[in-house]
């Protein structure tokens, strides 16, 4: 089982799939860019797909994510989550419940909860999540549905309310990642198209991991370069 820190380490750079972005490259052509960059947590997210190709698509991304020593996660649907063997769920105010959730999950099995001010993230804490995905910190068209924009001062007080990590999401480039990383205590960003749109996913990976690995030390690893440049 994973400490705190090591998942807040695991969490610098979350990348959510999205096929439309990806576009004409596959999801997993992508994700495995960004896992050569560095990152270590991968969520799967389709909300149109069905049931059983979302599972083909989770026991793909499984296998690469094992590959490179990285977490999975699928947003919403835990039963895919634990068909395909991920390493936890992300969930929404309208999802199932967190402490639902963990009354039936296995040993280690990692929730993560939205949560978009101090007394839900502190409620979910509560309940048994493992971290909170707080946002939108900035204007996005990824989500419709997101909310009110929250701003860099508000994440930071979420950050400061709980001890679990927390991931900072919605409209967040390097610079946005730079101000997070500088302003608060969040443990990283979670990204859509920053990376699944990006030309180069290996290199804005690596953009978006950087002010994290400067303020808790240099990365001792090297990853190869992209494969596809």
């Amino acid at each position: 089982m994973r400490s705190s820190a090591e998942l807040a380490e695991a969490l610098r750079v979350i990348v959510i799939t999205d096929r439309g972005f990806a576009a004409p490259r596959s999801v997993a052509e992508v994700v495995e860019e960004a896992l050569r960059a560095g990152a270590r947590a991968i969520q799967l997210r389709d909300k149109s797909a069905p049931a059983r190709a979302l599972l083909e698509e989770a026991r793909q991304l499984r296998h690469l994510t094992r590959r490179w020593n990285a977490l999975l996660f699928v947003n919403d649907r835990l039963d895919v989550a634990l068909a395909a063997g991920a390493d936890g769920v992300h969930v929404g105010p309208h999802d199932l419940p967190v402490a639902d959730i963990r009354a039936v999950a296995p040993q280690g099995f990692l929730i993560g909860r939205s949560a978009a001010d101090p007394l839900l993230a502190r409620q979910a804490q509560e309940d048994g999540a493992d971290y909170i995905g707080a946002g939108p910190v900035f204007p996005t068209g990824t989500k419709t549905d997101a909310g009110e924009v929250l701003g860099v001062e508000v994440l930071g007080r979420i950050a400061s309310s709980i001890t679990i990590p927390v991931v900072g999401i919605g409209g967040i480039k390097p610079p946005g990642a730079r101000e997070i990383a500088r302003s608060t205590d969040a443990a990283g960003v979670a990204v859509v198209s920053a990376v699944m749109a990006a030309p180069d996913p290996y290199q804005a990976t690596r953009e978006l991991l950087e002010p994290f690995s400067i303020r808790s030390g240099p990365d001792p690893s090297s990853p190869p370069r992209s494969r596809l440049t």
